[in-house]
């Protein structure tokens, strides 16, 4: 079954749909409206933008506006001016002749300083289709590993953590050994008060080196699932925030990233111990005498999207993923000439563009996994998303052939509301066994 949901978060003014900025502690605010109610478009339609400009809740007229248009996460490829009468001006953005997306760049000077805003609308991105290439030996190489890991013993201590902790459910700061001996990673468990059984939600991390709370999603323990929210790096993650600060400058930008580390080869590759560490996870989740025996559930975002659909792939007691705008997502699209997905190696750093990294990408790209999933899948992502574009999660979601469905966002940028978080759980509740 697939099932498409578009969500237009949005103001209404004057009746129309529109996008907005954050007018949150700022006296400027953007309302940009789409010719199209969904922002979609057929290939060689021509698509406008309706602008309007507000400073201190005032319509603005008169005013310079730039903009510049060009295919999603892509240099400029024309631009101009329009100028605000009667309080809008509609910019035309064009179209294209292949699947994808047109971003319209936005910047106006008032009082000496520069404001910013821009929108994305798509061209038939239902038809978007992978760069990235399945390995002949892709499955087997990962059943491999999987038994390789499987060799080294699951051992974790669980430390009770009361400031975490309610009368309503129990938090436990969890050591877990993963992928070899001594090689360990840490995550919160959080599990309802009460013997059980209980289904259980696994949730990787975004990405990046930084601390942990796993009072932000509460509640779901306090909705009756155990959920282990993990991290990746063996780091604790109730250090200062200061340290993760220091640790990350050293391990977690430009060439010295870990998302590139060991990328020359297949078993080098950082993120190897990443993937089989989810699995492990899976490992001691299952093992708990509170489950129910019968649902395991993966959930995450950006990075822990790409590695909860990475986990549904690899593990066959997933009973379903939700993930929204997932990361790691058709890496080497640029190479297309069109977005690829985060971190983009082409873009953020340098002499990624070999062979050898090139082979190793397609065994670590979610493309791949996306492939193999057999069980029930949620997606969401919003269009003007600049760090995991809409074209890569259109191409994740199209490549999907198991039951699957999605809500589109289009306004939305890398976040998802509250709203959209608890309807994750409302989908994750309906698909209990």
């Amino acid at each position: 079954m697939k099932r498409l949901i578009f969500l237009v978060v949005s103001v209404f003014i004057f009746g129309g749909v529109v996008a907005q900025n954050e007018a949150y502690h700022s006296d400027v605010l953007w309302v940009t409206t789409p010719d199209h109610a969904d922002w979609l478009y057929r290939l060689g339609e021509k698509a406008e933008i309706k602008v309007s400009l507000y400073q201190y809740g005032i319509l603005l007229d008169g005013r310079e506006v730039r903009y510049s248009i060009s295919p999603d996460m892509m240099p400029e490829e024309r631009s101009g001016y329009a100028i605000l009468e009667d309080g809008e001006a509609i910019v035309s953005i064009g179209t294209i002749e292949q699947p994808g997306f047109l971003d319209c760049r936005l910047s106006v000077e008032l009082d000496g300083q520069v404001y910013k805003h821009h929108i994305k609308v798509g061209f038939e991105p239902d038809k978007l289709l992978p760069y990235t290439t399945l390995p002949d030996d892709f499955m087997s190489f990962w059943t491999g590993a999987k038994i390789k890991a499987a060799e080294c013993p699951m051992v974790f201590t669980k430390t009770f953590v009361p400031e975490y902790s309610s009368d309503k459910i129990d938090c436990y700061l969890v050591k877990l050994q993963t992928y070899s001996k001594g090689d360990y990673v840490y995550g919160y468990l959080t599990m309802p008060k009460g013997d059980g059984p209980f289904p259980v939600v696994f949730s990787p991390p975004g990405a990046g080196i930084k601390p942990m709370n796993p009072m932000k999603d509460i509640f779901y323990a306090e909705s009756g699932f155990i959920r282990f929210d993990m991290e990746i790096h063996g780091i604790r993650p109730n250090l200062d925030a200061e340290t993760y600060k220091s640790i990350s400058q050293a391990f977690g930008s430009d060439n010295n990233s870990y998302l590139v580390n060991g990328l020359d080869d297949r078993d080098s590759y950082y993120m190897k111990k990443v993937y089989l560490a989810c699995v492990r996870a899976i490992d001691f989740l299952t093992s708990l005498p509170e489950w129910d025996g019968k649902n395991v559930i993966v959930q995450g975002g950006s990075q822990g999207g790409a590695l909860a659909l990475v986990t549904a792939a690899l593990d066959d007691r997933i009973t379903a993923c939700a993930a929204n705008h997932p990361a790691l997502s058709d890496m080497a699209g640029y190479k297309a000439g069109r977005a690829g997905g985060y971190p983009h190696l082409f873009t953020r750093f340098t002499g990624m563009d070999t062979p050898q990294k090139m082979k190793t990408l397609q065994y670590y790209d979610v493309v791949n996994f996306a492939r193999q999933i057999k069980v029930p899948v949620f997606m969401t992502w919003g269009y003007n998303d600049n760090v995991c574009p809409p074209t890569t999660s259109y191409i994740i979601y199209n490549v999907l052939g198991c039951e699957k469905e999605a809500l589109i966002t289009p306004v939305t940028e890398h976040w998802i509301s509250l709203n959209t978080r608890h309807r994750i759980l409302d989908w994750i509740k309906g698909q209990l066994k």
